[in-house]
């Protein structure tokens, strides 16, 4: 049998690592009686652990929250991964933890046995990042966001538009969505009766919340897909939905996912949904894409590129010729 100590830790980590287990489980993989397991729950209380049981023949145990964060029993491949998002996140967009995660990593790294500390430091140093940051948005507000996602519970707001005007608002919340440089929230507006993509560095969260709700259906199944596929096109002064003349993985590949929705024609094309605020930055960063397109729509894009190409045919003849 295990010692006590050695024994209350692996009860820890199988408790972290499902919701919800039977004592008969747990008894089997501690390979002690029902009756240990009961012993060792009551320790785990007089430390501190928030451990909910239940009694019948269904009865089980599970690890609750409490007032304080216990200590969290990782092992290697998720304290490697928590090391390197709170170094990702330490340059991140989200105001205010920079600071926090920066000391946080300092915690775990102090703590990292030497094989993991070698491997996070090969790790980092063999990483750059060139990703572009956007408007930072609150730690709190994200946070709020994400519990009333997880509740069901109606979010009340104040919310800036696109051109600037104040509204109050309030939104069923799906999912929170980053697209490597904003955060979105997928809502359903319940004064619009609507479905509705906000940006969050534009929300001000109210308190209390709303009323709970049951949560609906996301357009086309996929809260992502609906975010992104606004913010390419719907939220653009020009939309436009180019053919590209590579495959759908080439493109995807090349493109970010922030610059508009891809989707598969055949093996060696694929339908490129973007949008712009000015037809001549769109026109421009068609053109570098390095592979061939065709314009379905709009018309305007269409005339922009001839000019374009126009002007473009002209620079390319020798000064000289044009001399002579």
């Amino acid at each position: 049998m295990l010692e006590t100590s050695v024994r209350l830790l692996k009860l820890l980590a199988l408790l972290q690592a499902r919701r919800e287990w039977s004592g008969a489980e747990l008894a089997e993989r501690l390979e002690v009686t029902t009756r240990t397991v009961r012993n060792d729950m009551e320790r785990l209380r007089i430390l501190g652990y928030q451990v909910h049981s239940t009694t019948g023949t269904a009865g089980g145990y599970r690890l609750g929250a409490g007032a304080q964060l216990p200590p969290l029993l990782l092992d290697d491949e998720e304290a490697v991964a928590v090391a390197v998002a709170l170094s990702t996140s330490a340059a991140g967009t989200v105001e205010g933890m920079e600071e926090t995660s920066v000391r946080a990593l300092a915690k775990l790294e102090s703590m990292l046995p030497s094989r993991l500390r070698r491997r996070l430091s090969s790790l980092q140093a063999a990483t750059v990042s060139v990703a572009r940051r956007g408007p930072g948005v609150d730690a709190a507000a994200l946070t709020g966001i994400a519990a009333a996602v997880r509740d069901h519970e109606t979010l009340r707001f104040d919310y800036l538009t696109q051109d600037g005007a104040p509204t109050i608002r309030a939104a069923e919340p799906h999912r929170l969505v980053y697209t490597g440089r904003r955060w979105y929230l997928a809502a359903w507006d319940t004064g619009r009766k609507d479905w509705r993509t906000f940006r969050v560095d534009r929300m001000r969260l109210r308190t209390p919340n709303g009323p709970r709700f049951t949560p609906r259906e996301p357009p086309e199944g996929d809260a992502a897909a609906y975010v992104m596929r606004g913010v390419s096109s719907r939220a653009r002064s020009h939309q436009a939905r180019i053919r590209l003349h590579v495959s759908l993985e080439a493109a995807t590949e090349r493109l970010p996912p922030e610059a508009g929705m891809l989707e598969a024609i055949d093996d060696t094309s694929c339908l490129f949904i973007t949008g712009a605020d000015d037809i001549h930055d769109l026109a421009s960063f068609l053109g570098s894409l390095g592979f061939g397109f065709s314009v379905i729509e709009p018309a305007a894009l269409a005339d922009h590129l001839s000019v374009l190409a126009d002007r473009f045919r002209v620079a390319a003849i020798p000064s000289e010729t044009l001399d002579g």
